[in-house]
């Protein structure tokens, strides 16, 4: 029987990787932050919801455009990592129960968290805390296998998997999922190319923000062993390496 990921524990399973998300995980490009915000108006005068916010990677890419944020996270370790900005609010709620007023908020978004949701409880919770002029965004960052030290890098991550469903979770499945309910219309999707830079350090602080990689033991320090030898391989002159990631961008309108 298929298992979905908002079945596994999503509210607590990065409770001890938090340290790790805000320091080591990549953030957004800005084309994909300037393409959430088109046509939505002055961003001073707009009030965005960002759900399943982790450190608040995307809620302070967004205040930085002059957006006041909500940025909603259910797991307090999260929120505690969190660095401060001052437009962007944390408040503990989550996906399917914001908390939030009928028709209330501009634009809801949610990076690299999606997946973790009930989709209709939560796209019926979206379609009522959006105002009808409103906008969702889904946005995730993924893997490029097209580039050869990502793939071998992808490879490392799936045969570390302890929770292998996480691993190979396929977001335009969820997507498909998404679309097939009624409360969001005029759906569009772009892809827009983007890339982190790391240090062995950075490389492997990227993979332990994974809440499906082990961190401890004899299969932690085999992932480190793994990673230092791909680093090797591939360290260029000024010491670093690259992920390559294609950034998806969702937009839908709500259906009044």
């Amino acid at each position: 029987m298929e298992q979905f990921l908002y079945q596994m524990n999503p509210l607590t399973r990065f409770s001890d990787r938090a340290s790790y998300y805000a320091k080591y995980r990549p953030s957004y490009p800005d084309e994909a932050i300037t393409m959430v915000l088109e046509g939505l108006g002055n961003t001073s005068e707009l009030i965005a919801v960002d759900i399943g916010a982790g450190t608040g990677i995307s809620s302070r890419l967004l205040a930085q455009r002059g957006v006041k944020v909500l940025a909603l996270e259910p797991n307090p370790q999260m929120r505690e990592t969190a660095t401060p900005h001052p437009l962007v609010e944390f408040r503990e709620a989550t996906a399917e129960n914001t908390n939030l007023e009928d028709h209330s908020v501009d634009l809801v978004t949610a990076f690299q968290a999606f997946h973790w949701f009930n989709p209709e409880l939560t796209l019926k919770e979206f379609n009522r805390i959006l105002k009808p002029s409103g906008r969702l965004a889904i946005v995730w960052n993924h893997r490029n296998r097209n580039d050869q030290f990502t793939k071998e890098y992808s490879q490392i991550l799936k045969n570390a998997a302890k929770d292998p469903p996480v691993e190979k979770e396929k977001r335009k499945r969820v997507m498909d999922r998404a679309q097939s309910y009624s409360y969001f219309t005029n759906w569009r999707y772009q892809a827009i190319a983007s890339q982190q830079i790391l240090d062995l350090e950075g490389l492997i602080g990227r993979t332990q923000s994974a809440s499906y990689i082990p961190t401890e033991g004899e299969a932690g320090q085999q992932i480190i062993t793994e990673l230092e030898a791909l680093f090797k391989r591939w360290v260029d002159a000024q010491g670093f390496v690259h992920l390559i990631y294609r950034t998806d961008v969702y937009l839908a309108d709500v259906n009044l």
